[in-house]
């Protein structure tokens, strides 16, 4: 599991820290413009990009570990989880910020995050993600979905907006470039939408004990 460090000191990043975490408090779907620079997400989507034209991404799938299934009716995305052991500059960068993030979540809100996972996701056009909960069955350590977008110049016709059921209204969230979304893995169904344009993100999960 990645070791928790905390180096967000600049008051920049903790206002952005905050305005995600009070964002999730007041409606409980963190929204954060900002959450990425515009270099480290373009930076982000250079890489994607390279492991996408190199075939390095996998077909993405539903469950966990004997249960995992593939099925592309329900889900057509690809991903590529990341690692700090791949020793990529860009990756390490997120990770790093992750982290930092982490660090003020559990100083400010006592949420007991201990570990977390994260992949690329890539939607080809036509791709999407079928209406489900991100906390396995088996499995409850999955506390947070955070999703952090790479996608500049987004148009509603572009369609692959992020639905999150929520009473009484469902919030629409457009996948803009550097956009970050967090919310509680256990309690929204949200769906992908089908995407008209390639649509790309990090997508992962802020863990505690199961």
């Amino acid at each position: 599991m990645p070791s928790l460090s905390f180096q967000a000191n600049e008051g920049n990043m903790e206002l952005i820290f905050e305005d995600l975490i009070s964002s999730f408090i007041e409606t409980n779907i963190g929204i954060s413009k900002h959450f990425l620079s515009l270099e480290l997400a373009n930076n982000l989507k250079q890489n994607l990009l390279v492991l996408h034209e190199n075939n390095l991404l996998i077909a993405a799938g539903t469950g966990n570990a004997d249960k995992l299934s593939y099925n592309t009716a329900v889900r057509s995305d690809a991903i590529y989880w990341l690692d700090k052991s791949h020793n990529n500059p860009f990756e390490n960068e997120f990770l790093l910020q992750i982290e930092d993030f982490i660090k003020y979540l559990n100083m400010s809100c006592y949420a007991g995050i201990t570990a977390y996972e994260f992949h690329y996701s890539y939607f080809e056009i036509g791709s999407f993600f079928l209406k489900h909960l991100d906390q396995f069955k088996n499995n409850s350590s999955r506390k947070y979905s955070l999703i952090s977008y790479l996608n500049n110049d987004w148009q509603t016709q572009d369609g692959g907006e992020l639905l999150i059921h929520q009473s009484p209204n469902n919030q629409m969230i457009s996948p803009t470039q550097g956009k970050t979304v967090l919310f509680k893995s256990n309690e929204l169904f949200h769906e992908v939408l089908v995407t008209n344009k390639t649509r790309m993100s990090v997508t992962g999960w802020l863990k505690g004990n199961g």
